[in-house]
């Protein structure tokens, strides 16, 4: 059985306008591009209330490091009261969104994701010699990575979440 450990969990909020698509699509392009992730949406739910949203949307994006070692960062979005609206940007007359972000970020290291240390007894005791004797500076380096990519992913989506408030 995979070994699992959460390395980083935090989340931001931020409520203001902006454009709901272009936010969906620089959040997937972040996670694709940059920290080179393939993602899964497990979830999108939209409920509407009036004229308002609210959606729910999770992702799982992971990617195999090496044949040992795997990174898996789950992402949460809350959508609250999300609502169309008509701004004036440079004298134009633009679509828009008004409403609230929530996001929460869990990055998880994944060792022997492909249980190959679980056939036998004799590998699970090697499993145990690998990890705590092999390995232990190459761990410490992925969780570091995988902490610093989680982390600068919600930098990155307040960042832009607020540079979009404020045009």
């Amino acid at each position: 059985m995979p070994e699992k450990d959460t390395i980083f969990k935090s989340n931001i909020k931020s409520q203001g306008i902006f454009n709901f698509s272009e936010f969906y699509k620089f959040c997937h392009e972040w996670l694709s591009d940059e920290a080179q992730l393939t993602i899964i949406e497990s979830k999108y739910k939209e409920k509407l209330d009036g004229e308002a949203k609210f959606i729910d949307i999770e992702w799982v994006a992971f990617r195999k490091v090496t044949d040992y070692f795997k990174f898996e960062i789950k992402v949460t979005f809350k959508i609250l009261g999300l609502t169309s609206i008509e701004i004036q940007r440079n004298g134009k007359k633009e679509k828009a969104n008004k409403g609230s972000v929530q996001i929460k970020v869990a990055g998880t290291l994944i060792r022997d994701y492909e249980g190959k240390f679980e056939k036998t007894g004799f590998n699970k005791f090697l499993r145990s010699i690998y990890k705590k004797w092999v390995i232990p500076s190459r761990i410490k380096e992925y969780e570091d990575k995988l902490a610093k990519d989680s982390d600068e992913f919600l930098a990155q989506a307040k960042a832009w979440l607020d540079l979009e408030g404020k045009k």
